[in-house]
């Protein structure tokens, strides 16, 4: 039997001719990303790390500093990175949240094993890569050996056919499966068909990304034209891609016909289980909207938002918080016009960082609120008191329910 994409990375990694599920690897890591939260309280400078060119430190969770447990952080991440040469350093004013950064810098290449302390690592699945976010106690050790271990799990495959319609995205596609299939917990997953060329990279990222929230150990997409195209934008270094087998082994195989979709809500709490098609949901008014995080704070879902948004106002009462995914796609939203367009409706845009996303600063919801986010999790206390409930959906669906004042069906409001 052949091997999946996955299969075939962690084989490679690990110097082995075949893996199969339920083999525990050994593997050699290609990138190891540090965030700025590595660096907090607990941090000791090694006494050597394996690879310097295989390191990058990213300041993105709590960035520009918001307290001064987090300003602590800086100085030792500066002092990190220039006692061992780190070229990869993305400090204040190069900044953004890591998969963005990841993504913008070609950190994230088909076929290599990447690692980093935050949970949606998997977003670098979208590039086909083995992308997963460890404890940082694991990446630690990665940093001073440039090895770590996996268990393979099995894979599902998932067959995408036929092409989005208008005011669908990767956010609704993850949503469907969440809300149809549940958790993926010790399984990898695995996206490819004939209509993934249908599917653009950031939609993607977004997919890949939010596999975290259904606990899937990786997600992993092929390497097509479409992802040629952008990895030729951003890298220059070879990649080898890891192509799936015709005769690979999956524990499932799942088919989705992307023309039957629409746009999905999932309601607070999960994803799983619990992820609806809009035109479902109750009356349900909004007191904050969120564009932004690692899932959807990238140009193209800020374009999408500033198209709905232009010429039209917020709704009284609701508060619409936009968070560029690093300061390359604020520089880039400015000069294109997106935020004058956000603004001029009465969005904030903010600086880029997880800040919102995390509950942690510029945009924190209180007992009673509720928000309508586009980014990664909807859990009780995720952004804020954990008496707000917090609704999920796609950045479409975010700005049309921001100048209705509730949640709604982005086709019919902007029809």
């Amino acid at each position: 039997m052949g091997m999946t994409m996955i299969e075939k990375i962690l084989a490679r990694s690990a110097g082995l001719d075949e893996v199969r599920a339920g083999q525990t690897v050994v593997s050699e890591v290609d990138m190891t990303v540090l965030i700025d939260l590595q660096f907090a309280t607990g941090w000791v400078q090694p006494l050597r790390i394996a690879d310097p060119a295989k390191v990058a430190v990213i300041m993105d969770h709590a960035v520009p500093a918001p307290t001064l447990h987090d300003a602590e952080a800086g100085p030792r991440a500066r002092k990190f990175a220039r006692d061992y040469g780190i070229d990869r350093f993305y400090d204040v004013g190069r900044h953004g949240i890591c998969h963005q950064v990841i993504a913008e810098n070609g950190l994230a290449r088909p076929g290599e094993v990447l690692a980093c302390t935050d949970s949606h690592t998997c977003a670098g699945g979208a590039y086909n890569t083995a992308a997963r976010g460890l404890g940082p106690a694991e990446v630690y050790s990665i940093l001073c050996t440039g090895r770590t271990w996996f268990t393979v799990a099995p894979t599902i495959r998932y067959e995408l056919v036929a092409t989005l319609p208008d005011f669908v995205s990767g956010k609704d596609i993850f949503l469907h499966i969440a809300g149809k299939h549940g958790d993926a917990t010790n399984r990898n997953l695995e996206f490819g068909g004939p209509g993934l060329a249908s599917v653009p990279m950031h939609d993607r990222r977004t997919i890949a990304t939010q596999c975290a929230e259904i606990s899937a150990d990786f997600a992993t997409f092929g390497v097509d034209e479409v992802c040629r195209g952008f990895l030729d934008a951003h890298t220059d270094r070879p990649y080898t891609p890891a192509d799936a087998d015709e005769d690979a082994r999956y524990e499932d195989i799942r088919e989705i016909d992307l023309s039957t979709l629409e746009p999905y809500v999932a309601r607070p709490g999960t994803v799983s289980h619990n992820a609806i098609p809009v035109s479902q949901l109750e009356h349900r008014t909004v007191d904050q909207c969120f564009i932004g995080s690692c899932a959807n704070g990238q140009l193209e879902d800020l374009r999408i938002a500033a198209d709905i948004l232009r010429g039209r106002e917020v709704a009284p009462g609701v508060r619409l918080l936009v968070t560029p995914a690093s300061q390359k796609v604020y520089r880039d939203a400015v000069r294109l016009g997106y935020v004058e367009a956000l603004a001029d409706a009465g969005a904030v845009v903010t600086n880029s960082t997880c800040g919102a996303c995390f509950g942690y600063h510029m945009g924190v919801v209180a007992a009673g609120e509720v928000c309508l986010t586009a980014s990664t999790r909807n859990f009780k206390g995720r952004m804020g008191s954990p008496d707000a409930e917090i609704y999920m959906a796609s950045p479409a669906t975010v700005a049309a329910s921001a100048i209705a004042g509730h949640v709604v069906d982005p086709r019919k409001e902007i029809a």
